[in-house]
């Protein structure tokens, strides 16, 4: 990520670039896959009880997710019509669980790099209104955060608030928020290539060492 001094009336774009790479590293490694590789789990490791495929779906989802529904009321006071085709993902079209796509909806890999297209062409969307100001003034309240945020926070240098008394209620920048899209998105793309290295597969992009895949306690373990 850029740590150049960027103005404040610069837009997002100039602060997370990042995203306009994610598709194309994502495509990259599915590549040429059959579908018993995209498809292939295992319950020897933490991070290959996810398929390929799911990790891609998982990273087309989250983007909608947080920018049209956590951050939809800030974002888009006056309803979603203004991003056109984009609006289909309010709400998101999440599997049951919410943490991938509706597998019924979206099962072949095409569909689900179509979907990941979408999610960057949403998160430039955003990125494109906002500032770097206006990306640090806007705060999204999380009373119900989750625990592994204590861990993530650690990859953040700003942007993520606890509150004082409650050790479950946190409060994260707009900034921050974008910042997760992306450490998230590289890590699974990281995960990825762990998956193909199982099967024999080689890796074919190379990740940034940078977000939550590189904290110190993160599991990096390899087949």
């Amino acid at each position: 990520m850029s740590q150049q001094t960027i103005p404040d009336n610069a837009p997002g774009t100039r602060v997370f670039p990042e995203f306009a790479l994610i598709h194309g590293m994502a495509s990259a490694e599915v590549a040429g896959l059959t579908d018993q590789q995209l498809d292939w789990t295992s319950e020897h490791w933490e991070w290959s009880k996810w398929s390929i495929r799911r990790q891609v779906s998982h990273i087309a989802s989250v983007s909608p997710g947080w920018l049209l529904r956590r951050w939809g009321d800030q974002l888009f006071p006056k309803g979603y019509s203004e991003l056109g085709e984009l609006a289909e993902y309010s709400p998101s079209p999440a599997s049951p669980e919410g943490r991938w796509l509706d597998e019924r909806k979206y099962g072949e890999m095409s569909e689900l790099l179509a979907k990941l297209d979408q999610a960057m062409l949403l998160a430039h969307y955003v990125l494109t209104h906002e500032t770097v100001a206006s990306m640090r003034k806007k705060e999204l309240p999380r009373p119900d955060t989750l625990p592994q945020w204590r861990q993530f926070a650690n990859a953040h240098p700003n942007g993520v608030l606890w509150h004082p008394t409650d050790p479950n209620f946190s409060y994260l920048t707009l900034e921050a928020t974008f910042r997760h899209l992306y450490f998230d998105a590289i890590t699974h793309i990281y995960n990825i290539q762990r998956l193909k290295r199982a099967q024999g597969q080689t890796a074919v992009v190379e990740v940034p060492f940078e977000g939550y895949w590189a904290l110190p306690d993160w599991d990096r373990s390899e087949p």
